[in-house]
This record gives structure tokens, C-alpha cells and sequence, in this order.
């Protein structure tokens, strides 16, 4: 703690780095890949507030976070603003103030935004179908895009001034520019919050989580365009067009991770897995639809210099074998539910394990309790370095801070190289 916020920050960066590369480092490291509101909730601050009040809320986690003494300062993003939803009327995701109650979390809505027999017409033109069908079914504001022509009527000046220029001036066009005017001041202020509050926990000597974040392409198409019931389906209806979906969009997870990467100088990149998981897909649709895509995007993405972070949401322990492919020393793998004894047997030598205190451990359990449990997390994956500690699902909204506190003493106390 004599220690200048410099040389803090370097010796948190230092610690996660070594830990990922599979070298032991001074202690273990002990880092949230999530925090959605625990952080608002123990200041105080209603989950409405702290979608709408983003100075109230990163205060709080600028407070939460020295008091913990964490090695990551988690990253803004994790919990959007709700303004910029609200204004372009975002059917897609439902925050707490707005269709929700105060104190609810934010939900995801899933539906079949890609019809089924839908495939053709995106992969001949992805960008034309996005704005003009599926941008009008997630966002009221943006329905007037659905009457517009096909996108490449405008690829010359003339085109652009006399059937663009116009068109925007009728009633419907002319009222979605306007909403969306107020879209970019919503989403401007909300990103100099984020920037300066980047800047700042830099000063204090932390660490921003991560620069980017990418998909899982299985997970893009099934999450966002065609729904559990569509994606299930799809596997057995139409595999060949699904794949020719998941290629498409290992190439713009991969391109666009690269590019957020860039931009913010922060190379770890958050990959949140949501399919993938035993109990979701049989092994064989595990190796054709799913595994392939993910560990293209995760090797290109270390090629590129850069460190994945994927988060094994579900039971990953038949992946194990899968996992061990990948490149050693070089990503931070977080998981929920795993076996740990066997995950230490198999990539033990490959990822850094980053997890796994039990979310119900955090909200139910004991503050002994969770020291137990940290403690076997240590002994069992620390010995090459290759060790980050969190909660399962990072800290639950639910979590006693005691509990979230004894994980961390555990770790300063327990962790320490000797």
C-alpha cells in the first residue's frame, strides 16, 4: 500500500498478466469478469438509477472498487445505459425503471428477429437486411426503415440527393433523425462518463477488465437473430445455412474485437458464452456448429496480440478436451460450473482457470465457507500461476459483502507466493 498509484497499477497489470501466462505471480490474482449491481446495490443506488444516473453509479464503483482492493476495475459497459434504449424504443431488452420495476435487473427479450426462411435474403446482403428489417423490428424509431428501398438504389450522388434527400424529409423520416439526434447526446454523454471514469481508476491504480469484447458467432445468430426455438431447429432444418450465418460472423467477431481492441489500448477481450454448455447442444453439435467458429475467433484473436477472456457460462466439464487445443499461456479462461479437479488435469497447462466461487456460496453461504472454497480453488490451480479468483457468474447482485469480502481477504492472505 506505500506503494505510489503507479506502481499499483503496474503491479495489478503485472499480476493478471503473469497469472494468464501460466506464471506464478506475487499473489493470485482476484477480479469480477461481472458485476451488474452489486456494486449500486450495497451504495445504495436503485438498479433504475443506476442505468439513468451514470455519475452516481460510477462513483460507486470507483469507492467499491478501491475498497475491495480488486486487481480489475470492471468496465462500464457491463451494465449500459438505459437512455439510448429508451429513445430508439428497443424492443430487444427490456432495464429497470422502464418496463421493469425499479429494482429488477435488466432482460433480454428473445425472439425470432431472423424469420426462418429468412437466410437467403441476410446472407446475399447482411448490411441491407439489418437496416432495413431487422433494425425496424428491434427499435420503433427506427420503422420508418423498413419502407425504404433496398440500400443500393443509393450507391451514387444523384440517387443520394433525389430519392435520400427527400425521403428523409417526409413526416415518419423526419421524426426518426430527430429521435436519433437525441440518441447520439445520450450516448455521447454516457461515453465521456465511461472515458473519464477509465482515465480515473487509471489514476487510482487499477486496471480497466477489458478493452473489447466479442461473440461466440454460434451464440450471435442463436442469441440475437433467431432465438433458442430457431436455432434448435435450425440445426436439424437448415444446418448449411446456419453455417454459412456462424461463418459470417466469426469474421465480424473477430474484425470487430480487433478494431474495439485497438482503440482502447486494452488487449483482454470479454467473450460471454451462453450455448455452448452441456445440457444446451449434444457433444456432436458441440463439434459442428459451435466449437469450430469459437476457437477460430479465439486463436485469431491471440495471433492478432490480444488475450480472450471467455466466460464458460453452464457446465463446461465435457468441453474440457475441446479447451485444451487452444493456445497455452495466452487466454483467461472464466468458467461457472466445472469439474475442478478434472479442468486442472486437462488444462492445467493451457488456460489460466479464472472463477469459480459458487454464486449460491456468495448469496446463502457463510464467510467460512467461502474461504473453504477459495482456499481449494488456490491449492488446486495455483501452483503454476494459472489462477484468478472470482464468482462463478462474477459477483451476483444478491451477494452478501461479507462473503464477497472473505473471498478477498482469502486471497490476499492465502494467496500470497511463498
Amino acid at each position: 500500500m506505500s506503494r505510489t498509484p503507479e506502481e499499483q497499477y503496474e503491479a495489478r497489470l503485472k499480476r493478471v498478466e503473469d497469472a494468464i501466462r501460466l506464471q506464478v505471480p506475487d499473489r493470485v490474482p482476484v477480479a469480477s469478469c461481472q458485476m451488474m449491481y452489486y456494486m449500486t446495490r450495497v451504495s445504495g443506488i436503485s438498479n433504475r438509477d443506476a442505468m439513468v444516473d451514470h455519475e452516481k453509479r460510477l462513483d460507486a464503483w470507483k469507492e467499491v472498487t478501491q475498497r475491495l482492493r480488486l486487481d480489475l476495475a470492471p468496465h462500464p459497459v457491463m451494465l449500459p445505459a438505459a437512455q439510448p434504449f429508451d429513445l430508439l424504443g428497443v424492443k430487444q431488452f427490456q432495464w429497470p425503471g422502464g418496463a421493469l420495476a425499479a429494482d429488477a435487473p435488466f432482460q433480454y427479450v428473445e425472439k425470432e428477429y431472423l424469420k426462418a426462411d429468412e437466410y437467403d435474403a441476410f446472407l446475399a446482403d447482411p448490411g441491407d437486411f439489418t437496416v432495413r428489417t431487422i433494425w425496424p423490428r428491434i427499435a420503433s424509431t427506427l420503422e420508418p426503415l423498413a419502407k425504404m428501398g433496398p440500400l443500393h438504389w443509393f450507391s451514387n450522388s444523384r440517387s443520394l440527393s433525389y430519392l435520400l434527400g427527400p425521403m428523409m424529409g417526409m413526416g415518419p423520416f423526419a421524426a426518426m433523425l430527430k429521435k436519433l439526434a437525441e440518441v447520439g447526446e445520450a450516448s455521447m454523454d454516457f461515453l465521456m462518463k465511461m472515458f473519464a471514469y477509465t482515465e480515473e481508476m487509471k489514476k487510482l491504480g487499477f486496471p480497466l477488465l477489458y478493452g473489447a469484447s466479442a461473440d461466440a458467432p454460434f451464440d450471435y445468430l442463436a442469441d440475437q437473430l433467431r432465438g433458442t426455438r430457431g436455432s434448435m431447429l435450425d440445426m436439424y432444418r437448415q444446418p448449411e445455412k446456419m453455417l454459412a450465418a456462424i461463418d459470417l460472423f466469426t469474421t465480424m467477431s473477430i474484425e470487430g474485437a480487433k478494431a474495439l481492441a485497438r482503440q482502447s489500448k486494452n488487449k483482454r477481450v470479454f467473450m460471454p458464452l451462453h450455448r455452448g454448455a452441456a445440457g444446451f447442444m449434444s457433444d456432436e453439435q458441440f463439434e459442428k456448429f459451435y466449437w469450430p467458429s469459437l476457437k477460430k475467433v479465439l486463436v485469431a484473436l491471440v495471433e492478432a496480440g490480444l488475450t480472450p477472456a471467455p466466460f464458460f457460462e453452464g457446465d463446461y466439464t465435457p468441453r474440457l478436451e475441446y479447451l485444451a487445443e487452444l493456445p497455452p499461456g495466452r487466454i483467461a479462461a472464466h468458467f461457472d460450473r466445472v469439474d475442478r479437479k478434472k479442468a486442472k488435469q486437462v488444462i492445467g497447462d493451457t488456460l489460466c482457470f479464472w472463477g469459480n466461487v459458487p454464486a449460491g456460496l456468495l448469496i446463502t453461504g457463510t464467510p467460512d465457507q467461502v474461504r473453504d472454497d477459495v482456499k481449494e480453488l488456490i491449492d488446486t490451480f495455483a501452483d503454476n500461476g494459472g489462477l484468478i479468483v472470482d464468482g462463478s457468474m462474477g459477483i451476483p447482485d444478491e451477494a452478501r459483502p461479507e462473503n464477497v469480502e472473505a473471498m478477498i481477504e482469502t486471497v490476499f492472505e492465502y494467496g500470497v507466493n511463498r
